[in-house]
């Protein structure tokens, strides 16, 4: 049964996250989405899947329903997003490393899904091209061009492309697409949306005002941290009203 994390492990979650990379903050979000299973089996996790989790917490902990802006490339119409966890949600993909194939322009491709693992093992700070290059090393395990084998550099962009496509179909969950349209100039367009990113941002401003809650609660009746965060939301809420009062 899935667990909603209590205030406290929340809070160590978002410490520690403020001095991680981004890799390293959706490995500890998805600890936390998933406590049940170790740190091996988290790394084996295809990148659809921890999204999906991450989905699953963010849900248990803020509700079902997300709110976002855009900004319309065509006008720069300011655009408010409404939308559910179910409808950004993908069909599940199994943790194999089955090998899947590609043929294009007389290239063959034997390749599997990127893992958290393999992000991880990405070197930080690196440009999305640099990073797109190290992830297909990870990934693609045998090339061949007109039957003879080559090296990953040495494939065209044509076909890079089309490997990092077919692997966004292969995982949909993980390459979330919001199709979206302008209300002013009826512009038509694809937003990627990074369900980390997001999370992560909802969790610094939560922890923002928890932590403020609990400065004017200690600061008024001299409790431990723990204390106020054992309380419920609806009775801290309580006292924080009696303190202004």
């Amino acid at each position: 049964m899935e667990s909603t994390p209590t205030a406290s492990q929340l809070l160590t979650v978002w410490e520690q996250g403020r001095s991680q990379t981004p890799v390293q903050r959706a490995f500890s979000l998805l600890a936390l989405a998933a406590p049940e299973r170790s740190p091996e089996e988290l790394a084996r996790y295809h990148i659809g899947r921890r999204d999906r989790e991450l989905l699953g917490l963010r849900e248990r902990l803020f509700g079902s329903r997300l709110a976002a802006a855009a900004t319309c490339p065509a006008c720069a119409q300011e655009i408010e997003l409404d939308f559910s966890v179910a409808d950004i949600s993908s069909p599940s993909v199994a943790d194999t490393n089955e090998l899947n194939s590609l043929q294009l322009d007389g290239y063959e491709l034997n390749f599997r899904l990127p893992t958290c693992d393999d992000l991880a093992s990405l070197t930080p700070g690196a440009s999305a091209p640099d990073g797109r290059s190290q992830l297909l090393q990870c990934c693609v395990t045998e090339t061949r061009a007109t039957g003879q084998p080559c090296a990953i550099t040495a494939l065209p962009e044509t076909v890079i492309a089309a490997v990092s496509e077919r692997m966004a179909q292969l995982d949909p969950q993980g390459d979330i697409q919001l199709t979206l349209a302008c209300p002013k100039c009826s512009h038509e367009w694809l937003s990627p949306l990074d369900i980390v990113s997001y999370l992560w941002r909802e969790i610094h401003a939560w922890a923002g005002r928890t932590l403020n809650e609990i400065h004017l609660i200690a600061s008024a009746y001299g409790w431990r941290e723990a204390d106020i965060l054992a309380l419920s939301p609806r009775r801290r809420q309580t006292y924080l009203e009696l303190i202004e009062s």
